[in-house]
């Protein structure tokens, strides 16, 4: 995305790795991963890959995850509404 910060790249990778690792959305993750929830400190695990921003979302065929998409660079609603969109797209393209 034009004028997107350089760091974005690597969160916009790891969200869809995340997404497929878990098969969950990380705006999802987000919340159980709180401190006092069940998931607490699980941005950590993974050698850091796991990210808990907005955006990862996996793409599912009927209610099997084939895959999974991650976006970057917007407001984490922005990247989330992308995200939602291309995972919906591909999944009934």
């Amino acid at each position: 995305m034009d004028d997107a910060w350089r760091g974005s790249v690597d969160i916009a990778i790891s969200k869809p790795w995340t997404a497929r690792a878990f098969d969950v959305e990380t705006k999802a993750l987000a919340k159980l991963a709180q401190p006092g929830a069940d998931f607490y400190g699980i941005h950590a695990s993974n050698d850091g890959k796991v990210m808990i921003f907005a955006g990862g979302v996996p793409i599912k065929k009927g209610e099997t995850v084939i895959g999974a998409v991650g976006v970057s660079g917007g407001t984490g609603k922005q990247d989330q509404g992308v995200a939602e969109a291309a995972a919906q797209a591909f999944a009934h393209g």
